[in-house]
């Protein structure tokens, strides 16, 4: 593609891919870049351990999962079928699990993304990888490639560059200053889903790497039962980033280690008191906690009390004494981004006219469980639909 260009996607993520494809599909011209060696490296890491590709439930309900009303019409046009039937056409059976989280029978990402690119490939989308964004000269976009410097300046862009975390996969922030330049509003970026920082005492090493089940996660007035995992850092898993929202927003953590289990029964079975057992051996026998659940409450409940009346309270209530989230680069994605008053409809910069933005870039929060995305997905779909009609229908 000359320094002349019709169609440039900026990202081949999950966001950029299907902008591009929906792009090629009106006719575009279409050159993807991506600084990485190749496309969708986060995509592909989040499918190692099984791809959840979206959440089949009602709309309603998985629009509430999104603090952005704005991408209510967005998704309705490229929500969880849609997805779905996405997958499917590209040679991908699926299946949906007990809690409705949807996923490739394959499990893994790389099948499908191999099937995508071949699909892009036959609509004569060009993608060139270890093309490295490096800002703007004039009003043209600049790259730094393996062949040098390249300048370009298409008739219609799309960034797809991702938030700020994960940057050894791509998403690195470092376009935020250069579109603020520009006068476009960007919102700081925050980690979500992300787990929170422990400073354990020495006796919790043996439990690191262990799973934490049969809990439940009170911040505020949410309340999440979930698994999550014990490292050496701290706290991090589904259940930790159900609630690490509410907590990096000030919310209190407490545990609920007996959440089937009322208050007034857990004091029923706690009132012989310990005998000569242990406070371990108590514990497990009355109560039937696993070594795991033991340790923490014996880690944040220090000095345990023996009254059954306020070591049942505990169990209901235990403070998950933390240090904070995690940094920003550890944390599964972000909130901030472009803020939606930067934006059209049509996800257009209203300070760049016929450059349009999509995923994770955006100013949205969501939460895991095929949220993430369906939004990138979608929002690439409708970035990407609107660019093609730029100029052509005066859009």
């Amino acid at each position: 593609m000359n320094g002349s260009a019709d169609a440039l996607v900026i990202g081949a993520g999950p966001a950029g891919l299907m902008a591009a494809e929906a792009l090629a599909a009106a006719g575009r011209r279409v050159l993807v870049v991506e600084a990485r060696p190749s496309p969708a490296r986060k995509f592909l890491m989040a499918g190692k351990s099984g791809l959840n590709l979206t959440k089949d439930e009602s709309f309603d309900r998985f629009v509430r999962q999104f603090d952005a009303d704005w991408l209510t019409p967005i998704l309705a046009d490229f929500g969880p079928p849609q997805v779905m039937d996405w997958a499917r056409g590209l040679g991908q059976e699926i299946f949906t699990g007990s809690t409705g989280r949807v996923f490739p029978v394959a499990m893994k990402a790389s099948p499908l993304l191999r099937a995508w690119l071949a699909r892009l490939n036959g609509a004569d989308v060009r993608i060139a990888t270890r093309w490295r964004w490096a800002g703007f000269q004039g009003e043209a976009f600049r790259f730094e490639t393996p062949g040098g410097e390249r300048v370009l300046s298409p008739a219609v862009a799309v960034l797809a560059l991702g938030g700020a975390s994960w940057s050894r996969l791509g998403s690195d922030g470092a376009w935020a200053p250069w579109l603020a330049e520009r006068g476009v509003e960007i919102a700081p970026f925050k980690p979500a889903n992300m787990g929170f920082s422990i400073e354990w005492s020495g006796h919790m090493a043996r439990h690191f790497g262990q799973p934490v089940k049969g809990a439940a996660l009170i911040a505020g007035d949410r309340v999440e039962r979930g698994e999550f995992v014990i490292s050496s850092r701290g706290v991090e898993g589904g259940g930790i980033y159900a609630v690490s929202r509410a907590v990096r927003e000030g919310a209190d953590l407490q545990l609920d280690l007996l959440p089937d289990r009322s208050l007034a029964e857990i004091r029923g079975r706690l009132a012989r008191g310990p005998g000569r057992d242990t406070l371990g051996n108590w514990l497990r026998k009355a109560l039937r906690l696993d070594p795991v659940r033991i340790a923490l409450l014996q880690e944040w409940g220090r000095t345990v009390p023996r009254d059954p009346n306020r070591l049942a309270a505990l169990i209901k209530a235990l403070p998950v004494r933390h240090a904070g989230p995690r940094p920003i680069d550890e944390a599964i994605s972000v909130a901030g981004g472009i803020r939606r008053s930067a934006l059209t409809a049509n996800l257009e910069l209203r300070a760049m006219p016929g450059v349009f933005a999509a995923g994770e870039m955006l100013d949205w929060e969501a939460p895991t469980g095929g949220y993430l995305l369906t939004a990138c997905l979608a929002t690439g779909r409708w970035a990407g639909r609107a660019a093609a009609r730029h100029g052509r229908q005066g859009v």
